[in-house]
């Protein structure tokens, strides 16, 4: 399991929409869409007299020429994944009630007029509705919103987009915060400023000199200055290092270095030499830069790689800044090696498509620092990524999303206001990897060290293939074909189990009782396995998923069933998915592959259908990813851990990317395990995690770290079982590349410093306010370290990345503004004669008189900026 919705016992299909009909006296013909349809959403309140759910309100105005009916139009959406519940509605109150929102499947939901019901040319229609959770972001609204307008016969006449749709901003408590239950303030710039607060500028010699931080760092006396003539020595085993360092040196100064096998006039020497670095481990180097020149030797080619990136981050900062170009080093002596051996990032291509450019974008930020392992996961219910030979339906249909009349239909639904149409620039629902993409992918991270890892994610979360395979059935039946049209089939046709997944699925569940079920996860791993030989390369790991299985599936298949009865020992529909992990394992162990898979495939279901540990894998090559540390399994990872397991810890507290950086309406992200920045990613002690985890996903404190809490701790023999960590990138609200490095930059640099750096002095600290303290004191140095180091690192390299940078925090005492920023070393700008703030405006030094409205900016040295916040005058001694 690695992320789930809240679940909800009650799920109803329709509400009845709280209809106030009126005429629209005013109309505006430039405001005319080709759907002649208007709408604007706005989110009423998170805070339900009993329960949790929120209110919103549809408005819908109706420009066409003819008159809306319950039969002649359907109005499509996506949006935030919680089920609509049923609304009581006041027929005294409310008699003129009109409509109905559907819930289709996943995401995807439907607006119509109830029975006999009709909206006039003129008229508007206002829809109060009710669903389960909170909404408190601009990328939880209604999205993708288009109308399909119907003949007299209910076949469809037209299909028209919405263009003229409204979002009403979030500005109330009871918007701003996700209910009674929510301990967060409310997004302010006050709330940010005193975030903020117990942070301070530091000068440059006291910043970070290389993150992430190395084993051992010594600083000399001196600087070597490398010439321009200079010469790049290696060894054999290091050609393809100096060879990168060539282009990356190429990359800041425009010139060409020299390359040589020899000894003689050198500069910089690379080489291999095993047994010669003090930390002869893998991946280990010694980096010396002295009078002589520049020595990288590493334990194998890898090491001297890392030593090379160490090499780059030593260099000036004026140098990204484009104000020098000259190449000075201090002298040091860097010995070092990673704490862990896996470090992964996790990539979601599958909800929303990302290029294959933007994945070798990507891989070259992840090689920066110094990430070793890339999970690509290219199969999801929304989508199927990676062309497989002999299996076209799986791009042809799998990886097109568009309208459909029905979810029986063999194709993908909208999805994430992905549109009605397939295939549409800057909708990101369609879209796959070529064969030869992929081979080129792998070949571009296997020469930055990078294993790309790939997943087919089964028996849960695989709509994309099962759809896929509907589309191949039924072509090979139309030929004849029964028996090839029956071979990779993943469904049971005559199962009628009805069931609910996390993301609001019926249908996104394998049919793991069919042989054709592993014979299509079989054909899909041999023919990856193709590809990296084609790129040179092994694939020793292969991820099988195996999260989120939707309780309730398998128990209405008649082939399920009978599975059953001819293995009494499985005992319940819900252990079908351990026997499928297990008789996948069988097949894959044949090809030599390490499996790697969420959570669950190291669980079993008792017979309340709670997760315990299943004790079969663990002497296997079987490596769980365990997310769960804040819910009903805190202490999984360790639990897993001390029975034998391999584990790789992904904590949704510290390193879900895709969760929304704080509460803020315009900073977009998911939440619905809190809210993850860059300093969660950094605090995290991954032997004593309970020591680093202080709020849960409500901003309410947690005490895990109190023995009291009753919580499995790790066994110091168990470490060696962590063989590392992964930060999660899932994509359900990144709409290209720009908004996916928003989300990872600066997020990556808190995690490579968690998965390389050595142990802390706060880790292991018992008391929770000395350790606090001890993590404050730290994060102050990293995060002036980000702010005037890195930037201007990620601004330069690759064309520049899109990192983001924190507005402002702002308060008003005594009749003066103060304001700070989250990392410090950033400069303020600011006006008060409303015009936006540049590098040009005032510089904020002192409080300033706040007597009229000011709006503030932060910049780094190279010139981004980040998010406008506005603060207006409030009255004399009053605290904002």
């Amino acid at each position: 399991m690695r992320k789930a919705y809240i679940s909800y016992a009650l799920f109803f299909v329709s509400v009845f929409l709280i209809v106030a009909s009126c005429n629209r006296t005013e109309q505006n013909s430039s405001k005319q869409v080709p759907a002649a349809i208007g709408v604007r959403w706005e989110l009423l309140s998170n805070f339900p007299d009993t329960g949790s759910s929120y209110t919103a309100r549809f408005r819908i105005y109706n420009r066409e020429n003819t008159e809306l009916t319950s039969k002649n139009w359907a109005l499509f959406f996506s949006t935030a994944a919680n089920p609509v519940l049923d609304i009581k509605v006041d027929t005294i109150k409310y008699k003129n009630a009109k409509g109905r929102v559907e819930h289709i499947n996943g995401d995807w939901y439907k607006l119509t007029l109830r029975e006999g019901a009709s909206l006039k040319k003129g008229d508007s229609t206002d829809g109060i509705y009710r669903s389960a959770g909170s909404v408190i972001k601009n990328t939880d609204a209604p999205l993708g919103m288009y109308v399909v307008f119907y003949d007299e016969n209910g076949n469809t006449e037209r299909i028209s987009e919405i263009t003229d749709y409204t979002m009403v901003p979030f500005t109330k408590k009871e918007q701003l915060l996700r209910g009674k239950s929510d301990k967060e303030v409310a997004a302010s710039p006050a709330k940010t400023y005193w975030e903020n607060d117990d942070l301070s500028v530091l000068d440059r010699s006291h910043l970070l000199p290389i993150i992430p931080t190395p084993k051992r760092y010594q600083k000399g006396q001196g600087t070597f200055t490398l010439p321009a003539n200079a010469v790049i020595h290696y060894n054999d085993q290091a050609k393809n290092e100096a060879e990168m360092l060539v282009a990356y040196l190429k990359e800041l100064t425009g010139k060409s270095f020299s390359l040589s096998v020899n000894d003689a006039d050198i500069a910089i020497r690379l080489s291999v030499g095993p047994g010669k670095v003090k930390n002869a481990v893998p991946e280990g180097y010694e980096l010396i830069i002295d009078e002589k020149g520049v020595s990288i030797t590493g334990q194998d080619a890898a090491g001297v790689f890392y030593g090379v990136q160490s090499l780059l981050a030593l260099l000036p900062t004026d140098i990204y800044l484009g104000k020098t170009t000259s190449l000075d080093l201090p002298h040091v002596v860097i010995n070092d090696a990673p704490r862990f051996g896996f470090r992964s990032v996790h990539l979601d291509v599958s909800r929303n498509f990302q290029t294959k450019e933007t994945v070798l974008r990507t891989l070259d930020v992840l090689a920066r620092y110094k990430i070793n392992h890339l999970l690509l996961y290219t199969s999801e219910d929304e989508g199927w990524r990676l062309e497989i030979p002999g299996l076209p339906e799986l791009t042809e249909v799998g990886s097109r999303r568009r309208h459909v009349s029905s979810i029986k239909e063999a194709a993908l639904h909208p999805s994430y206001g992905s549109g009605p149409y397939a295939d549409v620039k800057d909708k990101y629902g369609s879209g796959y990897y070529s064969r030869e993409d992929f081979i080129e992918i792998l070949k571009y991270a296997a020469k930055r060290h990078i294993k790309i890892i790939p997943e087919l994610n089964f028996p849960g979360h695989a709509r994309a293939a099962i759809k896929s395979m509907e589309a191949r059935y039924e072509r090979l039946m139309k030929e004849g074909k029964e028996k090839e049209a029956n071979e990779y089939r993943l469904v049971d046709p005559e199962d009628q189990s009805v069931y609910l997944s996390a993301q609001l699925y019926k249908d996104n569940v394998v049919n793991v009782s069919r042989e054709s079920a592993f014979r299509f996860f079989e054909k899909v791993v041999d023919e990856i396995d193709k590809m990296y030989k084609e790129a040179g390369l092994e694939m020793d790991i292969f991820h099988a998923g195996g999260d989120e299985v939707a309780e309730g599936a398998w128990t209405q298949s008649p082939e399920a069933l009978e599975l059953l009865k001819q293995h009494p020992e499985i005992k319940d529909p819900k252990n079908l998915q351990a026997y499928f992990f297990r008789e996948l394992v069988k097949r894959l162990e044949k090809r030599d592959l390490t499996i790697h898979g969420w959570e669950e495939v190291a669980l079993i279901k008792d017979a309340t259908g709670k997760y315990i540990p299943n004790p079969e894998f663990a002497s296997k090559k079987v490596v769980p990813y365990i997310w769960n540390n804040l819910f009903d399994y805190p202490d999984l990872g360790y639990r897993l851990a001390n029975a034998g397991y391999k584990i790789v810890l992904c904590n949704v507290s510290n390193f879900y990317f895709d969760l929304a950086y704080d509460n803020d309406p315009l900073e977009p992200g998911l939440y619905w395990a809190g809210f993850i920045d860059t300093k969660n990613a950094y605090a995290f002690a991954p032997y004593h995690m309970f020591n680093t985890t202080f709020i849960n996903d409500m901003g309410a404190d947690v005490f895990f770290d109190n023995p009291s809490a009753g919580l499995q701790a790790l066994h110091p023999d168990a470490r060696k079982n962590i063989i590392g960590i992964e930060a999660q990138l899932w994509s359900e609200t990144i709409k290209g590349r720009e908004m996916l490095e928003y989300y990872m930059l600066p997020k990556l640099l808190g995690f490579s410093e968690s998965a390389w750096a050595p142990e802390r002095r706060w880790e292991d600290e018992s008391n929770r306010q000395k350790r606090k303290r001890e993590i404050e004191e730290d994060w102050n140095f990293f995060a002036n370290t980000i702010a005037q180091k890195e930037f201007p690192k990620l601004a330069k390299i690759n064309g520049g990345y899109n990192y983001r940078i924190p507005p402002p925090g702002a308060i008003i005492e005594n009749g003066l503004l103060k304001a700070n920023v989250a990392l410090p070393g950033l400069k303020i700008h600011y006006t008060t004669d409303g015009s936006e703030p540049t590098t040009q405006s005032a510089v904020y030094i002192d409080p300033i008189p706040a007597n009229t409205t000011i709006k503030l900016k932060a910049f780094d040295a190279a010139g981004r900026s980040g998010r406008t916040i506005i603060q207006r005058p409030v009255a004399a001694g009053r605290l904002n």
